[in-house]
């Protein structure tokens, strides 16, 4: 079965451009990574899962073993809701002014990691008559969210008082590593430990039955010392390797390709500029093909003269500029015509270049390039997993 998410301004792209998504691929992630931790696992579908889609990508989790659902903000987890997922889902990037109400109407869990937080948590349990499931945060070295040691025991001891009242259930406590894609960084054992410590305070308060989660992808791959009750796998559910290596050693496979069509060719003689600034020239008289995706697509500018393509049966680094709109190859002689495909990335197997290879030729992370792409480009899915 194909299915085909149709962009705002799929009739002007046609089928020029699109991002196959490979649902099967994010269930059998899934199912990899839930086997080889043997405990339940939150399954992050935050940033629209990855620029793979939010709901689609939910239902391919969940088709696959995910336990849970994480996002970031409410928003996402209340489409989720709205689609009829009724998974647990846990929204944790909550700021001042949340609609709380409308998350426990919905029966999402929320985190908190300050004890305003908490209060405003707590307002909306009392307007509901529900009961708020609380995820509480501590900061355990990464400097991001999170309560600090020093804020943890007023917190905790506001939760408990909280809980006993029936205004909440403290059903998880967590936090986040800085450097689990370096699994031997002297901070992962020094987070570990701050972690633990902070268990311990909130076990001592009488938080004796919320779940402990600390791993992200790289430390489900990498450090079953940090598994605790519970995983929180991100991108490599989406077939990419959070330590920057082949995704297949782990028995994941990448689930999104990138791929356009070429819309014009033209001769041009050596020397010829080519794209804003000429940044690139050919040395003799070749063919020239555009390529109609670009930086207001999510192609980064970065990539000209530095990423690769598939086109034509070879790949062919990007000639000039990334424009807005576009970017041009240099196909020297070979039959490449209007019409036949490029492939920008995807999982690599058929002679394609991966995220993980322009992530560094344009000097970043495979996670930016995937929740990046879109603009124009119509996301078109594969595979039945989820699928009702």
């Amino acid at each position: 079965m194909t299915l085909v998410e149709q962009a705002p301004q799929d009739r002007a792209v046609g089928n020029r451009a699109e991002v196959v998504v490979d649902l099967d691929a994010i269930a059998a992630n899934t199912a990899a990574l839930r086997e080889r931790v043997d405990r339940p696992l939150m399954a992050v579908v935050k940033a629209d899962g990855y620029g793979h889609g939010l709901l689609p990508a939910a239902r391919a989790v969940l088709a696959g073993g995910a336990d849970a659902l994480g996002v970031a903000v409410l928003e996402e987890a209340l489409a989720l809701r709205a689609a009829g997922i009724t998974a647990p889902v846990l929204a944790w990037l909550n700021g001042p002014g949340e609609d709380h109400a409308a998350a426990l109407r919905a029966d999402v869990e929320v985190s908190v990691n300050a004890a305003w937080g908490l209060a405003e948590v707590v307002a909306a349990a009392r307007a509901t008559g529900r009961t708020a499931r609380v995820h509480l945060t501590i900061d355990t070295g990464l400097g991001r969210e999170g309560a600090t040691p020093d804020e943890w025991p007023q917190l905790v001891a506001a939760a408990a008082r909280a809980q006993a009242d029936g205004e909440v259930a403290v059903v998880g406590l967590w936090s986040h590593l800085a450097y689990a894609d370096a699994p031997r960084h002297p901070t992962i054992g020094a987070q570990v430990r701050v972690f633990e410590e902070a268990v311990a305070v909130a076990r001592a308060a009488g938080l004796t039955g919320a779940r402990r989660h600390l791993a992200n992808s790289a430390a489900t791959i990498a450090l079953p010392g940090t598994w605790f009750d519970m995983v929180r796998p991100g991108v490599a559910l989406y077939g990419l390797d959070p330590l920057g290596g082949n995704p297949a050693q782990y028995g994941l496979r990448p689930a999104m390709t990138v791929q356009a069509r070429v819309v014009l060719t033209k001769r041009v003689p050596a020397g010829a500029g080519v794209s804003y600034g000429h940044t690139y020239s050919p040395a003799q008289a070749t063919t020239l093909a555009l390529v109609p995706v670009g930086y207001a697509d999510g192609v980064p500018r970065a990539a000209g003269n530095r990423a690769r393509v598939l086109a034509g049966g070879a790949q062919r680094r990007i000639a000039g500029r990334v424009c807005m709109d576009q970017f041009v190859l240099d196909v020297g002689d070979d039959p490449v015509a209007v019409g036949d495909p490029v492939v920008l990335w995807g999982p690599g197997t058929g002679g394609e270049p991966t995220a993980q290879q322009w992530a560094d030729a344009v000097e970043t992370i495979h996670y930016e390039l995937v929740t990046r792409v879109g603009g124009r480009f119509r996301r078109r899915y594969v595979g039945t997993a989820g699928v009702r």
